[in-house]
């Protein structure tokens, strides 16, 4: 292990560089400890705050963790983000399997709360309009992977098991069409990137410098009104987006109107 000192880029991304290829060579696997900041140091005759930082570096890339007292490891494989759209609802309206064998789900709370802007102006009322709200985590065996919420109307859930903080053993669309007798045809997904609350930087164990994906979810029944307002945080760097979808083929050109050719 070197560093290149005439080099035009800094010694800590050297390192950092470096470092990466070793874990995507295997040199350590998902969940290994890597060698101490002093121990790294002395490997690249570098200081220790030069070896913290490019550390850090690829903490925010999402490719190290570190726990406090017991080392820097090496975070687990790309979590593939797979619960847009057509991904939340599954092919016969229930759970995909393979998402229930690979993330658990745990209900963290469930009460009214003030709607944040986006979902209140989702339902069209005012922002701090009281709504139901049930929130969530998912985690993988070693981290938590995403933090949500879904909101409804009081008026919609009064006196249902919505309001029950309880696990179905079914998907939560599943139960509020029950609960409240309308049916889910359409939804829309909105997703962008932000820097994390503290509450969920802390929740998700990332840096509060780490960016984050964030996705509002919409769903309406037939007559175009919101059932459910959903958000979902998760870890930018250690989140992928995949969607797959037909490609439709070349349309033919049409057949010139005889009328209009002129002779």
């Amino acid at each position: 292990m070197q560093i290149n000192p005439g080099a035009a880029e800094f010694p800590h991304r050297q390192i950092a560089a470096q470092l990466k290829a070793q874990v995507r060579r295997g040199d350590w696997g998902p969940g290994e400890r890597l060698p101490s900041i002093p121990a790294i140091a002395e490997m690249f005759g570098v200081a220790k705050q030069t070896v913290q930082r490019a550390v850090d570096q690829l903490r925010v890339e999402g490719i190290l963790i570190t726990k406090p007292g017991s080392g820097t490891y090496v975070r687990g494989t790309r979590r593939r983000l797979n619960r847009l759209s057509r991904g939340r609802y599954g092919g016969f309206r229930g759970y995909h399997t393979d998402l229930a064998a690979r993330y658990r789900q745990q209900l963290v709370s469930v009460g009214h709360a003030p709607a944040p802007a986006e979902v209140a102006d989702a339902f069209g009322v005012s922002d701090g309009t009281n709504l139901l709200c049930r929130r969530h985590l998912v985690r993988t065996d070693d981290s938590p992977v995403e933090v949500g919420a879904s909101w409804f109307l009081p008026r919609d859930t009064a006196g249902t098991s919505l309001e029950r903080t309880e696990a179905f053993g079914r998907p939560l669309y599943q139960e509020a069409e029950e609960a409240t007798g309308r049916r889910y045809v359409s939804a829309t997904d909105t997703i962008s990137a932000r820097q994390p609350s503290r509450e969920e930087a802390e929740t998700l164990q990332i840096r509060p410098d780490t960016p984050v994906l964030h996705l509002l979810h919409v769903a309406y029944d037939a007559h175009r009104k919101p059932i459910e307002v959903s958000q979902a945080t998760w870890p930018g760097p250690m989140t992928t987006l995949t969607e797959e979808y037909k490609i439709p083929g070349p349309t033919p050109d049409p057949e010139p109107d005889p009328g209009l050719i002129l002779g």
